[in-house]
Order: C-alpha cells, then structure tokens, then sequence
C-alpha cells in the first residue's frame, strides 16, 4: 500500500516548524560562538527539545489517525506491522 504520508495535509505547516527549530539550533550555535552564560544557553536547549517533542508528538498524532488507522481498516500483517511501528516509535518518544 503506497500512500500519501499521514503529514501531507500538514506539510507545510510542519515545514514552517522545522524552519523554526533550525533557527533554535542556530540560535544556540551562536551563543555558543558569543560565549553565552550556560544557563541561558541550557534554558534554549530546553526550549529546541520541547519544540522537537511537539513536533515529534504532532507528527505522531498525525501517523495514527491516518496509517494506521487505514492499515487497521484493511487488516493483515499490514495491519499489524503498523501498530508495531507505531508502538515502537512511541517507546522511542518515551525513551528519549
């Protein structure tokens, strides 16, 4: 089964947030680069992370109410190998 990916109403949406969190990163790039105080560097880094986890969790979201949810309507091993990627990538979220 080939389909559009679960994001494709979203891309440009998520696109837009990854152009933000590249400028995050860059951000801290240069204040490292500016000899920053190291709280105010850790508290953007807590700022990238939670922006990436959004992004992680949205994306997430998205994978379920679609692939899945259209792999689960068809059934088979399709069906199953979908759920276990998505359980797997969950852990992952949990993980890191």
């Amino acid at each position: 089964m080939t389909s559009a990916p679960g994001y494709a109403d979203s891309k440009e949406r998520q696109l837009k947030r990854l152009r933000r969190i590249e400028g995050q990163i860059r951000g801290l790039q240069r204040m490292v680069e500016e000899d920053q105080y190291c709280i105010d560097i850790l508290t953007q880094v807590s700022a990238a992370t939670k922006a990436l986890q959004s992004f992680s969790l949205g994306l997430l979201d998205e994978h379920l109410a679609h692939c899945v949810v259209a792999a689960a309507q068809q059934g088979g091993p399709e069906a199953d190998e979908k759920v276990r990627e998505a359980s797997d990538a969950i852990a992952r979220l949990v993980r890191s």
